[in-house]
């Protein structure tokens, strides 16, 4: 048995760019930042790697990243790497390795930072039933790809 699996969670480097294939399928690519750190054993500074990732999402869940992901945001995309090829103008032969998501969960809220401030007297913060809720979370919802894609319906 074979596993071609990827989970990642990062920044968006980009806005997302939605196209429609010929045949009238959604596809959806954005760029995906993350990093690792460490400290260097010789100098002992922290050090800060960043990998910058192609993720390309498909139909429904490349739809809701185009509507509610920006540069910046942070999200977390499960899918599995794939490797493409063409010809370039210049006639070499070139590859893009991307993540085609199956998965995608957003992990920023909607806008409710800084919003605990409120209740800087001596009041009673609300009850949790009582706390206002961030229509965001409500609406974004978590789409998982089953059908395959086939390489030629990719537009770019």
């Amino acid at each position: 048995m074979d596993l071609n699996k990827v989970m990642i969670i990062g920044r968006l480097t980009r806005d997302p760019e939605l196209r429609t294939t010929p045949s009238g399928i959604n596809v959806c690519q954005l760029g995906v930042a993350t990093n690792f750190v460490y400290n260097n054993q010789q100098t002992g500074q922290k050090v800060e790697n960043v990998e910058y990732h192609n993720i390309v999402l498909w139909r429904k869940l490349g739809e809701i990243a185009n509507q509610y992901l920006k540069k910046g945001r942070r999200v977390y995309i499960e899918g599995r790497l794939q490797t493409r090829s063409w010809d370039g103008k210049d006639g070499q032969k070139k590859y893009r390795t991307e993540i085609v998501g199956d998965n995608m969960i957003m992990l920023d809220s909607g806008g409710a930072g800084g919003q605990r401030q409120e209740n800087a007297g001596n009041e009673e913060p609300p009850a949790p039933e009582e706390a206002p809720q961030s229509p965001a979370k409500e609406d974004i919802p978590t789409i998982q790809q089953d059908e395959d894609i086939n390489v030629e319906d990719i537009p770019f």
